[in-house]
């Protein structure tokens, strides 16, 4: 009786190694999982490397005097570049980010409120007057303080 049990647990394990070997063949073994991540990272390499290298050799090396000039939308240059702008530049920056931002929300809310929920759509239309009527002040106050005058 033992040595039933003995070779049953002696097969059965052989068994089992016969079965781990024959997934390790149709499997492939424990490097070739990593193959695809070292394919990615060739190309994460190459792919920024490999313009910069060829950039190297095909430009052309002439550098003149007009080439080294600053450039400011094709007029020449006639301060220095270190001179200050006027707080009213950063200030017209500002308004045109903040109604740029406005541009990107209201584009998904007039998705949403072409909808067919009834309920959602009102809820929309408050929230998107709202934030309409913060950006209305906001730029009344920046008109009142003269900020658009340029001149």
């Amino acid at each position: 009786m033992l040595n039933l049990i003995l070779l049953q647990a002696t097969t059965s394990a052989a068994a089992a190694a016969d079965a781990a070997d024959a997934a390790v063949r149709t499997l492939g073994s424990p490097v070739t999982a990593y193959t695809p991540v070292m394919i990615f990272f060739v190309f994460a390499v190459v792919f920024p490397v490999l313009p910069i290298v060829l950039g190297r050799f095909l430009r052309p090396y002439k550098y003149g005097a007009a080439k080294m000039r600053p450039y400011e939308c094709g007029i020449d240059p006639v301060t220095e570049a270190h001179d200050r702008f006027t707080v009213r530049y950063y200030i017209v920056a500002m308004l045109f980010l903040v109604f740029d931002v406005e541009t990107i929300f209201l584009l998904p809310w007039a998705v949403i409120y072409m909808g067919d929920d009834f309920s959602f759509t009102k809820f929309a239309l408050a929230e998107m007057l709202v934030f309409i009527g913060i950006l209305v002040v906001g730029y009344y106050y920046a008109w009142r303080k003269g900020a658009l005058e340029w001149a």
